[in-house]
């Protein structure tokens, strides 16, 4: 009751009364509490992950979970599809046809994913891990196990996560940061567990970290599913090429963002490690991590505008959409302030999150921030393209950065001798382009002069 007092009180002072806009803040609100509570147990993880594992495989496990991640587009677009498509169903009540995206998305990623698990664990016996990862000989053994259970998890993960898809799409906007912050918490009570009671093991840990996400989304599925979504709880019987059209026709430019997204990057940890070796990932990664805080406060505020526009889109509310934009903007400018004065004092906060474990350069706190702003400064407009559907030009920006970027990272970090430095400005020029083409996108959509390519 306190926290719904205090979220009313905060309706009045800044005078909201659109019904959309007061639940875009109550989410930010409580994604907020979330949200800390998920970073805070971010940061205490990497630390205690350190100890356990040491910096070698740490940065093996760094780089085993980006390359895994890689496989992530074979949801084929559909869980960004069904968010729309579900979210316009929804908010013209035909449930009917809601409930026929769910279990068409559901059934579907269900079946790659099966065929996944056993196409990966037949040819695991045919690769050799430790040479892709450049890891020591001796983890071999380890790797061959360990990776059939971390995909399998993975694949298993597609499926289950739906369900973040379908709060999200509902505009229960929070839920997702309640979901992460289980799984963050759960992650550090058990590390901290393992540091107690075992010896340093990357096949116990993987196998552990890999399920624990698992069962959490699973048990958020039975939850809602007999609950709050029952009507729309997922039956073969309601699968139909219709809906699987509907929702494929929109999320294939999904699909295509989400392969280009996984190459640009989740592929520089691996270009780091094959260049130099895993233990250089981790300094990139805790300067990532760092940095990235921000961007994780900002998708905070970002994650609502999604479903909201969507569902204002639909119903032709331009005013709304335009006043919401302008508010967006000014929002993602004050978290690149944020993140100039977090690079300003980067020295000091490594040495009290980490000690002397990792030497991290400024230089690589630099180009973190330089792209993490970019990043923030195009969201509002790549939020805006998601929710009403008009992400063809994305998916082509996306392409040309995906292809560009793995061998210019490898040029600027090997040729011109940048080192891990050379990694992360390669991905900062490669994403230039979309800050420019996006607000001139933005601006002839909303003035209803988008034509060609623009209004794909």
């Amino acid at each position: 009751m306190a926290i719904k007092n205090t979220i009313y009180k905060i309706y009045d002072k800044f005078g909201i009364k659109s019904d959309r806009t007061k639940n875009i803040t109550k989410h930010v609100l409580l994604s907020f509490l979330y949200k800390g509570g998920s970073i805070i147990a971010s940061f205490l993880l990497v630390p205690l992950t350190i100890d356990y594992l040491d910096t070698e495989n740490y940065g093996i496990w760094l780089t085993l979970s980006s390359f895994i991640s890689w496989f992530s587009f074979f949801d084929i677009g559909l869980g960004n599809g069904l968010r729309n498509k579900f979210a316009e169903a929804k908010a013209k009540g035909d449930m009917a046809t809601a409930r026929g995206y769910v279990s068409s998305a559901y059934f579907t990623i269900g079946a790659f994913s099966l065929g996944l698990i056993v196409l990966f664990t037949g040819l695991n016996f045919f690769i050799d891990w430790t040479k892709i990862f450049n890891a020591s000989p001796n983890l071999g053994k380890d790797l061959s196990v360990l990776m059939p259970i971390v995909f399998g998890f993975f694949c298993l993960q597609l499926v289950v996560k739906l369900i973040t898809t379908i709060y999200t799409a509902d505009q229960n906007h929070s839920m997702q940061g309640k979901i992460n912050f289980y799984t963050q918490a759960g992650s550090v009570l058990i590390i901290w567990i393992m540091t107690k009671a075992s010896e340093s093991s990357l096949l116990i840990f993987g196998a552990i970290f890999s399920s624990l996400p698992v069962f959490l989304l699973l048990w958020f599925n039975l939850f809602a599913f007999n609950k709050r979504y029952f009507d729309f709880k997922p039956s073969i019987k309601y699968w139909k090429k219709a809906y699987l059209r509907d929702i494929f026709g929109l999320g294939l430019n999904f699909f295509i963002i989400q392969i280009s997204g996984i190459v640009l990057y989740s592929t520089d940890n691996f270009i780091i490690s094959k260049l130099f070796s895993p233990a250089e990932v981790v300094p990139y990664n805790i300067a990532y991590k760092y940095i990235g805080m921000a961007s994780m406060l900002f998708s905070i505020i970002a994650a609502p505008y999604w479903s909201s526009i969507t569902e204002a889109y639909s119903r032709l509310d331009f005013e709304w959409i335009k006043l919401a934009m302008k508010n967006f903007q000014r929002i993602s400018l004050l978290f690149v302030v944020l993140i100039f004065c977090m690079t300003v004092i980067s020295s000091l906060m490594y040495q009290v999150w980490i000690g002397n474990k990792v030497f991290i350069s400024f230089n690589l706190t630099l180009l973190m921030g330089i792209f993490f702003s970019f990043s923030i400064i195009v969201t509002p407009f790549t939020i805006f393209f998601n929710g009403t559907g008009k992400i063809w030009l994305q998916a082509v920006q996306s392409v040309f950065s995906a292809i560009l970027n793995i061998p210019l990272s490898i040029y600027l970090a090997s040729n011109v001798k940048l080192g891990i430095e050379g990694v992360i400005l390669s991905t900062i020029l490669c994403f230039i382009p979309s800050i420019v083409l996006s607000r001139i996108q933005y601006k002839k959509l909303i003035n209803n002069k988008a034509t060609g390519v623009w209004n794909r």
